[in-house]
């Protein structure tokens, strides 16, 4: 598939074949797709957890409930941001960090490669909820200066997902002035 075709076709899967794994291979594959994100400055924050323990993935949906499809996934990929390697500023009243907005480009790159190699994906947060985040930080045993960013079911789609009519809409583009 090219990027455009893939660009096009990729849609959130919530159902998995629940008894077929991922080889490890697979997987590495997929992250350093992530890895290839920008990132601001370069700083390349992010850390990937994968988990297959079916006994955590049915408890994610205690901890962030749009996750209970991910009991079936072969696995569970956590895109999480080192706070204190990502670019940010904290001085002369102003705080911010680009900590989520990398992850969530790499969260991107990480879903069109598994949908360039067969495989399904949903996107699902965890920041900005606050909640979710400290409870994933717990959960998992993360240390303090990692954040979860998100939370990726992946595995062999149980169904094609129906692609949508209308996605695109040329009145949204706005040409030279607003």
């Amino acid at each position: 598939m090219d990027l455009m075709e893939g660009l096009l076709t990729r849609r959130s899967v919530r159902k998995y074949v629940s008894d077929r794994k991922i080889d490890p291979e697979t997987i590495t594959e997929i992250i350093k797709a992530a890895q290839y994100a920008p990132t601001a400055h370069n700083r390349q924050p992010w850390e990937f957890l994968v988990v297959d323990d079916k006994e955590v993935l049915a408890h994610l949906r205690h901890i962030q409930r749009w996750t209970s499809f991910a009991k079936d996934a072969a696995c569970v990929i956590f895109v999480c941001g080192d706070i204190e390697q990502s670019f940010n500023r904290s001085k002369d009243n102003e705080t911010w960090s680009f900590v989520d907005v990398d992850c969530a480009i790499a969260t991107e790159n990480l879903l069109l490669a598994a949908h360039a190699k067969g495989l399904g994906a949903c996107y699902c947060g965890a920041a900005p909820m606050q909640r979710v985040v400290d409870d994933l930080k717990e959960y998992l045993h993360l240390p303090e200066n990692i954040r979860p960013f998100a939370i990726v079911p992946l595995g062999y789609p149980a169904e094609e997902p129906k692609q949508p009519e209308g996605r695109f809409k040329p009145e949204k583009i706005h040409w030279g002035k607003w």
